[in-house]
């Protein structure tokens, strides 16, 4: 089953003298339970292909199919409800609230669409525990180190139970250790509950544990290889890094 495909995407930014092509007419297509890795030089349009896959951005033509919807057909109200209950995101940054714990962090994005408060209670510490965090659940993010800041983020994009989840340089910020764990943790989601994954990174050993690798050239992709990945890192790994 496709999740989400591209359609002949294109984007520029500017016009005229100004305009620059960011996307040149790409196509792809992501299964149901596939690890994508996107690759690329600087500028080479990775950072767009996943603000478009996410709804983030429109395109400039061509089309965005999330389970057969056309993301490019709708709103930004409607787009915005689509990332919410559909789409998971972890950034490079963490991007967590400063003044909220761990699991309130976790938890807003179930209180921003009105989810019971037993449920958000329910959600929110099983996916805590899925990435090893729960015992750090009160903890604010200053507190805690960068890795377990980006495990928190993981269970913030995981506790809506997304058809998609989007990472963008998720190890970009943390050292070789923890973003092997974090690497691990991803492989993981996908080897024990299907969950589809496209991730941007400059890392070829974090690429080196999704299932295929396109890499992205002034626009267009300028390979699309399948692999077995690197020793199924997260096999033979827990959620709480221990091997």
């Amino acid at each position: 089953m496709v999740v989400i495909e591209a359609r002949t995407l294109t984007r520029t930014y500017g016009s005229g003298e100004l305009c620059v092509e960011a996307l040149r007419g790409v196509d792809l297509k992501v299964e149901r339970g596939e690890f994508l890795a996107i690759m690329g030089p600087s500028g080479s349009g990775k950072s767009t292909m996943l603000h478009l896959l996410g709804g983030v951005e429109s395109p400039s033509g061509g089309q965005i199919l999330l389970e057969d919807k056309d993301l490019s057909l709708l709103s930004d109200a409607q787009r915005t409800i689509i990332r919410r209950q559909q789409i998971g995101f972890i950034f490079q940054l963490f991007n967590l609230l400063p003044t909220l714990s761990a699991e309130e962090n976790v938890a807003l994005p179930l209180e921003l669409d009105r989810v019971t408060s037993s449920d958000v209670r329910r959600r929110t510490q099983s996916a805590l525990e899925l990435v090893g965090m729960l015992h750090r659940r009160a903890h604010l993010p200053g507190t805690l180190s960068g890795g377990e800041q980006q495990r928190v983020a993981i269970a913030r994009a995981l506790v809506i139970e997304p058809t998609l989840l989007l990472a963008d340089e998720p190890t970009g910020n943390l050292d070789s250790a923890n973003g092997h764990l974090v690497t691990a943790l991803l492989r993981k989601l996908v080897n024990e509950r299907r969950q589809t994954i496209v991730m941007v990174t400059h890392d070829h050993g974090v690429a080196a544990q999704a299932d295929r690798i396109i890499c992205l050239r002034d626009g267009l992709i300028e390979s699309d290889n399948a692999q077995t990945p690197a020793g199924h890192v997260g096999s033979n790994i827990s959620a709480d890094g221990h091997h």
